[in-house]
């Protein structure tokens, strides 16, 4: 069953912090938000989906459980209508970790929310405190907590190359989400707006933001780990709108159109050197047989990863078999 979002943006409502990062009329392509507008928007996304599936009415872009409640109420209402009424199944949102409470999770009970993301992006004290998000690493585990152990899904939001971060608090930010009972993941990594601390840290040389190269290896590294514990990855960077490709938007960063193809061919790039050092082929001639619905995944944009398997392993790939299972394997030709 095909998964459909339809996408309320709510920018920077119910959010008295600003993070270093933070621009969300650049990230969500809005800086208002018009409540008399929602049941017009959710009527357009519906008449756009070709087919009934698992269609959910999503309150992205602030944080949706820290706004005005009687406001909180009203959007919960409109948006349970729709699935009382079977044109949609249930109702995600997005959130921070220190806006999450009994009180607000037996509300959210009484409304079908399936789905709550919560924006971790650490859990390094230290990154937390340079990013200036306002909550600890505790505040994010007792959220996870709640969330899970109160019957919904939780969704882990993990932020790559943030201030203070390295590889390795990232790999155990990224092994934390899954230990605490993730379901899914996403996964941004640090774009520089204009008009953010950040871009004024970036431009002072406090802080340096990550080139496309760095960003699609540290991405890799823990999308391994999330693919590795079954943490399915949702969403990798930021959505490519027109607010995030525009010049007068973005200072500095990984900010690509096809930046999660880029990471996804890195993952399968080191599976296949993996593969191939475990079979003792390097310096060999080799027949790859690949799973059919990723094999450019796996052979890269003008087939970079065959030329770098030539370039690392010494391998000469004489032939590409797709395979109808989702394993690789490497024979000798």
């Amino acid at each position: 069953m095909k998964h459909y979002n339809i996408p309320i943006f709510i920018p920077h409502l119910g959010c008295p912090h600003q993070c270093v990062f933070c621009n969300q009329r650049s990230i969500s392509g809005c800086d208002r938000f018009f409540e008399a507008d929602v049941e017009k928007q959710i009527e357009t996304a519906l008449s756009t989906i070709p087919e009934r599936g698992n269609t959910e009415i999503a309150f992205f872009g602030g944080s949706f459980t820290g706004i005005d409640r009687a406001l909180m109420l009203r959007l919960l209402g409109v948006a349970q209508t729709y699935v009382d009424g079977g044109a949609v199944t249930s109702i995600r949102l997005s959130t921070r970790p220190d806006y999450i409470d009994g009180d607000i999770l037996r509300i959210l009970s009484d409304f079908s929310v399936r789905n709550i993301e919560l924006g971790l992006q650490s859990m390094d004290d230290r990154v937390l405190t340079a990013s200036k998000r306002g909550h600890t690493a505790k505040d994010a585990q007792r959220a996870c907590r709640m969330i899970v152990d109160a019957g919904f899904s939780l969704t882990g939001q993990i932020m790559i190359g943030l201030p203070k971060s390295t590889r390795e608090s990232e790999i155990m930010t990224t092994k934390a989400i899954c230990d605490l009972g993730a379901t899914a993941v996403r996964i941004y990594p640090t774009v520089v707006f204009y008009q953010t601390p950040l871009c004024q840290m970036a431009e002072s040389g406090e802080y340096t933001p990550l080139t496309l190269q760095e960003a699609v290896e540290r991405s890799a590294d823990v999308l391994e780990i999330f693919e590795d514990r079954g943490v399915p990855c949702i969403r990798l960077g930021l959505c490519a709108t027109e607010a995030l490709v525009s010049d007068d938007a973005v200072y500095a960063g990984p900010n690509h159109p096809a930046l999660g193809e880029l990471v996804l061919s890195e993952c399968r790039y080191r599976e296949m050197v993996k593969c191939i050092k475990a079979q003792s082929l390097l310096g060999e001639k080799v027949i790859l047989k690949l799973p059919a619905n990723r094999i450019s995944q796996f052979v890269g944009h003008n087939r970079k990863n065959i030329d770098r398997l030539r370039e690392s392993c010494g391998v000469t790939v004489a032939r590409i078999l797709p395979e109808s299972n989702a394993s690789i394997s490497v024979i000798k030709a």
